[in-house]
């Protein structure tokens, strides 16, 4: 059923989720956000495309528990999507043995999809592989989507004139605000910097954000960026609606 609602030919994601890391701050396993994965790959399935699921390294991926809908805490157990796909052996097996980034080869993809969590403020941010990747898309002319705190690749990734990505443009990414619940939320600093914060100080260039924990992406050009976890679907809406189906 959803093949036929992508009549022309087969639009292709590759879909970057974090490898699994500690956190310097906290000391606890992290990794990606369920609903990061899960909704915006539902979004793209549902309307006839392929997604592939690569990591920076390859290998299994492991989620970040608060994202997890069984998780003791309840704080994603709205996130029904994410349980289906977690119950499901099928999909389950997708976050197995991913292949790594340097197996990507941009002409074969239309667009490049990066999930957040927490892993990334670790394992993306200096990454120079992952931005090179990000920015070869770019310039290449396929679309770039990027969700949460995967959107401090941003911070860094330039093109190949040496100027940021981001040089020029509006984006989004996890809130100053978002950041401040959460910490309050577990009693403790999170992250190892505030992504807002950082993008305050970046010239010509315009971070902006929606409501606190509310759907809010940002289409500028081919780069489009989703601000948090409900902000997944909306990305990759807008993806769907820059790739012409």
């Amino acid at each position: 059923m959803s093949a036929s609602l992508n009549t022309t030919r087969l639009k292709k994601i590759a879909l970057i989720a974090a490898n699994p890391a500690v956190s310097q701050t906290t000391g606890w396993p992290i990794g990606f956000w369920w609903a990061e994965l899960t909704h915006p790959y539902w979004e793209f399935l549902e309307r006839g495309y392929q997604v592939d699921i690569f990591s920076p390294d390859g290998g299994t991926l492991q989620a970040d528990g608060f994202s997890d809908p069984e998780d003791a805490s309840g704080y994603s157990a709205h996130d029904l999507i994410s349980l289906g796909f977690k119950k499901s052996p099928q999909h389950a097996a997708l976050l197995e043995n991913t292949r790594p980034i340097s197996a990507i080869q941009v002409a074969d993809y239309d667009a490049v999809f990066l999930t957040g969590g927490q892993s990334p403020m670790y394992t993306f941010i200096n990454n120079e592989p992952l931005h090179r990747l990000v920015a070869a898309f770019y310039v290449q002319e396929k679309v770039v989507a990027i969700v949460c705190h995967a959107a401090c690749v941003l911070l860094k990734a330039k093109t190949s004139d040496g100027k940021l990505l981001v040089d020029g443009k509006t984006w989004t990414g996890f809130a100053n605000s978002e950041e401040q619940f959460a910490d309050n939320f577990v009693g403790k600093r999170i992250q190892p910097f505030w992504i807002e914060d950082e993008a305050k100080k970046l010239p010509n260039t315009n971070f902006i954000t929606g409501g606190m924990f509310k759907p809010f992406a940002v289409r500028d050009g081919r780069l489009i960026t989703g601000q948090q976890q409900f902000s997944g679907a909306a990305t990759a809406r807008m993806v769907v609606e820059a790739l012409g189906v």
